[in-house]
């Protein structure tokens, strides 16, 4: 076995017990936070390497596509846009949730599709090319979706401007995937077998990054658990449940095919909760982290599930080793 098939191999392994490593590491901070509390002072760069990871993923083609399908991907866009945030809003308003976890939520609705979406595309044996689209045009305009939804919900309760924001997912999201990007472009060129190496080695890094946030987070929000933790758990399913429906819905209402409507469900209800995380940490507090965390743990339960249900219909499985990632 070459080496490069052993980091394929790796990377599945990492990607597919994804779901078990973020609940034993969780688990671990709830009974012993000190170790991992630390981990908060690190999320930003973090996730910067994962963005750079998702940065490596992309293509020209991928470009080419959100000239060459507009009104789906538009549609799968707007429809991120519109429900996460509003969704997000009202179960923060009727669950009564502490100031600083309903905006968690809000971050996450807000924030742009994660790779967890074009991965679970394909498991589900959607579009995924449509899936990569949108995923690249909602990420690309989160420095301006984002702080506008946050400070329209938010706003009066809380001290952070605009430009703050802006100025963070720039320099978390914008310009880790652009170097990404670049990397790629160059590497596909004068060394492809790098570019194939890179693309198999960053998805064992977002494993793990994810990973430590998570128990980061959580062994910071012990107490916030204890106390409000059966709200939280009910705010967060019911947030992904409510994205996942909509897009579904949308995308029948709007008479795309199978395919298509499955990835608009994708992409609606799988955020980039580890982007709301990264936020929540450096620019709110601790408590704002837990529900983007643990979103980030309930989206890669459901979207499996769900994808695993659509091959089912189908009565066919998608075949093994296709790229895979947590976020």
């Amino acid at each position: 076995m070459s080496f490069t098939d052993r980091l394929s191999r790796l990377s599945r392994l990492a990607s597919k017990y994804f779901v078990v490593w973020v609940v034993v590491a969780a688990g671990a901070a709830m009974v012993n936070p000190a170790p991992f509390v630390p981990v908060l002072d690190y999320v930003t760069p973090l996730l910067g390497l994962i963005m750079l990871g998702m940065g490596l993923t992309l293509q020209p083609a991928d470009f080419e596509r959100l000239v060459a399908q507009p009104v789906a991907v538009g549609i799968g866009a707007v429809t991120q846009w519109l429900v996460m945030p509003l969704a997000a809003y009202a179960l923060y308003l009727v669950l009564d949730l502490p100031d600083a976890i309903g905006l968690g939520l809000v971050l996450v609705g807000a924030a742009p599709g994660g790779t967890a979406s074009n991965v679970m595309t394909y498991l589900g044996r959607g579009d995924v090319a449509l899936s990569v689209a949108i995923t690249t045009l909602t990420t690309l305009a989160a420095p301006i979706v984002m702080p506008a939804w946050t400070l329209f919900i938010v706003g009066e309760s809380v001290d952070v401007t605009f430009m703050q924001m802006f100025t963070s997912i720039v320099q978390i999201v914008i310009i880790p995937v652009v170097l990404g990007f670049a990397i790629r472009y160059v590497l596909d060129r004068k060394a492809p077998t790098a570019a194939e190496v890179g693309v198999d080695v960053f998805p064992v890094i977002s494993v793990v990054a994810i990973v430590a946030i998570v128990a980061g987070v959580v062994g910071a929000n012990v107490e916030n658990i204890r106390t409000a933790g059966a709200l939280v758990l009910l705010a967060v399913v019911a947030h992904n449940a409510i994205g996942l429906g909509a897009g579904f819905g949308v995308g029948r209402a709007a008479g795309m095919s199978e395919d298509r409507v499955r990835t608009c469900a994708f992409e609606v209800g799988l955020q980039n909760s580890g982007l709301a995380v990264a936020l929540a940490t450096s620019l709110f507090s601790p408590a704002a982290a837990l529900i983007p965390a643990l979103f980030s743990v309930w989206h890669n339960v459901t979207g499996p599930a769900l994808a695993s249900y659509f091959t089912w219909r189908e009565g066919t499985t998608p075949d093994a080793g296709e790229p895979t990632s947590a976020d």
